[in-house]
C-alpha cells in the first residue's frame, strides 16, 4: 500500500451512485474481521505445540518489572511456592530442595565428618601401608577397616551413617565437609584427614567407625584425643572441648539408639582418651571418633548391618554435636 501524504492529493474519480452505501457496508464490516483474525491468531499459534503463544500472553499479563518463571514442567522439578517459583511482590525465589539450609541452629557453624576408611583401600596396600609422621611417631597411612562375619565392610557402615548425618545436620543449617566420600580410589591417609579440618576451621570433627574386637564384646564408644605435644602434634588447646563433644556425642548416642556403651573399653562410661591416633593427635580443632559398635559380634552386627538403627545412630551423633556447638 502506497502513503499518500497531505501535500498530495489526487484527483477523486466520479461518484458512483451505489458508492455511498457500500462505503457503509464497508466500513461496519472491517472492524468485525479484525477482530475476527485478531481471534484466530491467537487460537491458532497457540495449537503450534510450543506454548509460544501461551508464554507471549503470559508476558503480556505480567507486572512490569517481573519476569515470567518456567513452571516444574520446564524442569522437571517442584519449586517451593506453589508450582511458579516465585514467592510474590518480586521477592526471590525459596532455595531449591537441592540447596543446603541456609538457616537453623548451626547456621554459620562448620562441621567436618570423617567417614572412616575408604572402600578402595583394600586395593591399594602399598598406599596405605606407608607410614606418616603422627606427631609421637609414625604410623601406616591408613587401613582397610574390618567388617561383620557376613562380609558388610566397616567403610560402607562409615559412609552409609556419614550420609544420614549430613543430612541431618544441613536441616539444622551447618555447612558440612566429607574428608572422603568414596571418592577418590583410596584415602586419605590419617595426617591429610586431620589438616582438612583443620584447614577448614570447623567447629566440630567427628570420624565415623565401627570396631573389630572379639565376639562378645559389645557396644559403643567414644575416643577423646589426649594431651600431647610432641613435633608437630600439640592436642592441649582442644582436649577440653574434644571432651565435651564427646560427652554429648556419648549421650545422644546412648539415648537415641539405646546402647549399650562398650563393655569391654572406658568402664562403662562409652568414653576412651587415646594419644595414638594421628587423626587426634594432629588435630587443632575439636574432633573425636565414635566406634558405634562391634562388627564382630553378632548382636552388634545384626544392629550395624540395619538401616533403620544406622539412622538412629546419625541422629545420636547429630544431637551431640547440635547440642555442643549450641553451648
Amino acid at each position: 500500500m502506497s502513503y499518500v501524504g497531505p501535500d498530495f492529493e489526487p484527483p477523486r474519480p466520479p461518484r458512483h451512485p451505489l458508492r455511498g452505501p457500500l462505503t457503509v457496508a464497508v466500513a461496519a464490516l472491517v472492524p468485525g474481521a479484525l477482530v475476527g483474525w485478531l481471534v484466530w491468531q491467537a487460537v491458532g499459534d497457540s495449537d503450534d505445540g510450543d506454548g509460544s503463544a501461551a508464554q507471549t500472553s503470559a508476558s503480556a499479563s505480567a507486572p512490569a518489572g517481573s519476569s515470567v518463571l518456567p513452571g516444574p514442567s520446564d524442569d522437571g522439578k517442584e519449586r517451593s511456592g506453589g508450582g511458579t517459583g516465585q514467592s510474590g511482590g518480586g521477592e526471590e525465589l525459596s532455595p531449591s530442595p537441592s540447596t543446603p539450609a541456609a538457616s537453623g541452629p548451626l547456621k554459620g557453624k562448620v562441621v567436618v565428618i570423617d567417614p572412616g576408611h575408604n572402600p578402595g583401600n583394600f586395593r591399594h596396600p602399598s598406599d596405605i601401608n606407608r607410614k606418616v609422621n603422627i606427631g609421637t611417631n609414625w604410623k601406616e597411612c591408613d587401613t582397610t577397616g574390618t567388617s561383620t562375619n557376613g562380609g558388610y565392610t566397616e567403610a560402607e557402615f562409615t559412609l552409609d551413617v556419614s550420609h544420614r548425618l549430613r543430612t541431618i545436620l544441613k536441616e539444622e543449617g551447618a555447612t558440612v565437609k566429607f574428608t572422603q566420600d568414596g571418592d577418590r580410589a583410596w584415602g586419605p591417609c590419617v595426617d591429610e584427614r586431620a589438616e582438612i579440618g583443620n584447614k577448614a576451621e570447623a567447629d566440630a570433627v567427628v570420624s565415623i567407625h565401627a570396631d573389630g574386637s572379639a565376639a562378645g564384646n559389645r557396644g559403643f564408644h567414644v575416643i577423646l584425643p589426649g594431651s600431647v605435644h610432641s613435633g608437630a602434634a600439640d592436642t592441649r588447646p582442644i582436649v577440653a572441648s574434644s571432651r565435651a563433644l564427646g560427652e554429648r556425642i556419648a549421650g545422644g548416642f546412648l539415648r537415641t539408639t539405646g546402647g549399650p556403651p562398650s563393655n569391654y573399653i572406658g568402664d562403662g562410661t562409652g568414653l576412651d582418651v587415646r594419644k595414638d591416633l594421628g587423626g587426634l593427635n594432629l588435630s587443632t580443632v575439636p574432633k573425636v571418633f565414635i566406634e558405634c559398635g562391634n562388627m564382630r559380634d553378632s548382636k552388634d552386627a545384626s544392629q550395624l548391618t540395619s538401616g533403620a538403627w544406622r539412622q538412629k545412630a546419625a541422629q545420636g551423633i547429630s544431637e551431640g554435636i547440635v547440642s555442643f556447638l549450641r553451648g
